[in-house]
Formats: C-alpha cells, structure tokens, sequence
C-alpha cells in the first residue's frame, strides 16, 4: 500500500518537473513515506531523519517531508523533533502534495503540517500514477480497517474501510494493461469485505471477475484476505477464473483460540481451519501463505507448542513470521503479561525451523515437474540466471537461454527445491 501511494506522489512530483535522482545528496525535494506497524520502521525513519538534516544544513533551499502512517500517527510532533522538517501530511491528505510543494517553493509557508482523515478514495482516483518497473501494477480498491485487531496500529492511521468505485478501480487497470503491465495485485487492508460500506456496491468476488477480463491482464492477484471475510464466492472466482492466480494468502496470526481471542481476530481455530479444508478442496493446487505473530502478550509455553502443532497441521506454503511489538495506543500494548525479548527471539527461531521443513518438503513435491511463470528478467546477483512467479506465488530461477523476454509467460521444468524458491531450466 505504501508503495502505490508512493507511485501517485511521484506522479504529482512528475507534474510539478520533478524527476528522480539515484543520490539523496542530489536532491531538491526528500520525502520520506512512512510505516508504523512495527517499531522498527519507526526507528529507521528517525535514523533516516537525522541524516537528512545534515543535508537541510548544506542546501537550506532543499524541501524535506515525511508522509504515510507514521506522519498520520506523529502529527506535529515530529516537526517539534525535528526543526528541519519541511511538511507533514497524514495518509488522507496526500492529494495535498502539489499545493504544499508549491508553496514551500514560493516561500509561501515555512511548515506544513496536515493529519485531517480526509478521502484518501477520492484522492487515489484523482492523482497520476508514476509506477515503478514494467510488469507488476499495484491498484488500491480500497483504503482503512475496521477490524481493530489489539496489536495494529492500522485503523487509528487509515481510517475506516472506504471503497473506490469499481469503473474507476477497472479504468485504472485497463490503463495498466494497455501500457504493457501484465500483473495485476488489488490492494487493501482487508479485500474480503470490499464494497461493504457502499450500497450497491460490487462484492469483491465479482470485482476480481471483471478484472480477470480486462484485455491483455496474464495475472491477477491481491492482498490482503482477512480470514473471517473470505467467500465461497472469492474461492469459486479463483478456482475459475483465468488469470486469478491460484494463491491465498489468509494471515491466521496465531494458532490457539485464546490468543486470537485476545488479537480480536474474530474467528476460531476450527473456523479457519474449515476454511483453508474449502479452499483445497475447491483449488487443489492453491498454495496458501499466511502471517504468523510470536510473543503477543500472554503466550504461555503451552499456547506456543499449541502454535507449532497446529502449524505442522495446517502445511502452509510459506508463512511470514514477526515479534510482536508494542505500538502505543493499541490496546495490546497495554495488557499484562508482556512476553520477555529473548523469549520472543527463541520462539521465533523455533516457528521459523518448523515452516522452513514444511515448505522445503512442499517445494520437493514440485521437482520433475513442469510449470508457468511469469518472467521478470535477470536476477539481481546473476545476469546469466533469470527469475519469474509460478501462479501459486513461488520464485523461480533458470539459465538465460538468449530469447526469454520480461513479460512472457514461461514453461519452466523444476529440476531442484529450496525453502523459498524452485530451480529448474526451460521446458522443451
């Protein structure tokens, strides 16, 4: 999501005769988009603040601002921290970027600062889009959270779910296509209940329908699923769709009921577990992925074996695996219990261990077989080895054999596994 508003900033920037540069110290304008869900974004944001003043005191003109979650969440705070700090503009008033660069160039204002939770859907469809790389287009099809998960800072940033209209969600994508994108990734922070604050809206079911028809789209994905919205009618689009790609990812969190109880995930574990049994019973060759949480407060020894078994149940593909951390103003950061930093690291190697086997033994299964990809191009260490995405999400890597062409759908033969990726040569 921070990267498809970071492509309409620039697109705005583009408009004003601003152009990117590869060097901080070559710049007339820094933004910095910011993320909040994890502590450690934030200390990166401060390292990168503290850096780029020295760069305000070499070029006094240069303009310095800070966007995204973190202005949304810090307000006038950060311009108190930080002097040099030019503007600051929350997640619902990014449309405002042209005017405040405007101004600042005049020397019109000398700080800006701005968190009023405006109509980031409004925005979206208003601002151009400069996007980053020739295959892969991120499109929003919706902005806010009203899950209000204990540990997520998400909904006090984004606001609550708002809906962009399907005609401007399809226009933006055909866009995409007709310059030559053939993926297509839908964004929200739950995609599942899209349409559901407008009447006479779209199911997001049928939206991935209509996108599966736009002319010239090989791909078709989204992220992401909140596990107690995902429909029948979302599982039977994919299973038979042409171009949805055969990948759900569903972030369970965590795997006992009484942590999920206390995250107010909203479903139970034999929920969730009845919901991944409709999705391979419906889409035998899906691969599904999910997000998984280790120290939340609370976790006993008992709660984190009950985790790992019901991991080794559930065999996911792969699985994207954090520390909990503290964010201020979430009721999580406030229970009792709080689990000790070393604990959470010991726990986390040992998550780590158990889904590295289960998706090493997953990816051994696909060896001696044939499969699409989607090629992207070189790989960043090997030129003479390039890189594309199964349907099912899984990279993988082959010798450059002289005629391959970004954009191209590749058969490819797997001829070895490791835990994060497939190896393989061209298929005859």
């Amino acid at each position: 999501m921070n990267i498809a508003d970071a492509e309409r900033m620039e697109g705005v920037l583009k408009t004003l005769g601003y152009n990117r540069v590869n060097e901080m110290q070559e710049a007339d304008l820094i933004i910095l988009n910011t993320c909040c869900v994890r502590e450690t974004a934030e200390d990166k944001v401060y390292g990168k603040i503290g850096e780029i003043k020295h760069l305000k005191q070499q070029n006094p003109r240069l303009i310095f601002g800070i966007t995204g979650c973190m202005a949304q969440k810090e307000g006038e705070a950060l311009i108190k921290r930080a002097p040099h700090i030019d503007f600051v503009l929350g997640t619902g008033r990014v449309a405002e970027l042209g005017n405040v660069i405007g101004q600042l160039e005049d020397e019109q204002i000398q700080h800006f600062v701005d968190t009023t939770m405006d109509d980031a859907v409004e925005a979206a469809s208003r601002m151009p889009v400069e996007r980053e790389g020739t295959l892969s287009a991120w499109v929003p099809i919706m902005y806010g959270c009203n899950n209000f998960c204990t540990y997520c800072i998400v909904p006090y940033v984004r606001g609550r779910e708002r809906s962009r209209r399907a005609e401007e969600i399809l226009s933006e994508v055909r866009d995409a296509a007709a310059k030559g994108y053939k993926e297509i990734t839908l964004l929200g922070q739950n995609v599942n209940s899209y349409g559901n604050d407008q009447e006479g809206f779209m199911s997001f079911a049928e939206l991935l329908k209509a996108v599966d028809e736009v002319e010239g789209i090989e791909r078709v994905r989204y992220m992401t699923s909140h596990p107690k919205d995902l429909s029948d009618e979302v599982i039977e689009a994919v299973k038979n769709g042409r171009h949805i790609c055969e990948h759900f990812h569903i972030p369970v969190q965590y795997g006992t009921d009484k942590l999920l109880k206390r995250m107010n995930r909203k479903y139970t574990v034999a929920q969730y577990k009845a919901l991944v049994e409709r999705i391979r019973s419906s889409v035998p060759n899906a691969s599904i992925t999910t997000d998984l949480i280790v120290g939340f407060p609370g976790e006993t020894e008992e709660d984190f074996e009950g985790m790992l078994d019901f991991l080794r149940e559930i065999r996911y593909d792969a699985a994207y695996t954090f520390i909990y951390s503290p964010r201020t103003g979430t009721p999580a950061a406030d229970m009792p219990d709080q689990v000790p930093e070393e604990v959470k690291k010991d726990r986390l190697h040992k998550l780590m261990d158990v889904q590295n086997e289960i998706s090493l033994a997953i990816n051994e299964k696909l060896v001696g077989s044939d499969t699409e990809v989607l090629v992207e191009g070189p790989s960043r260490t090997d030129k003479s080895v390039w890189t594309g995405r199964t349907r099912t999400s899984k990279i993988v890597l082959w010798p450059y054999e002289g005629n391959e062409q970004p954009g191209e759908l590749r058969r490819v033969h797997i001829t070895q596994a490791q835990t994060w990726l497939l190896k393989g040569k061209l298929a005859e």
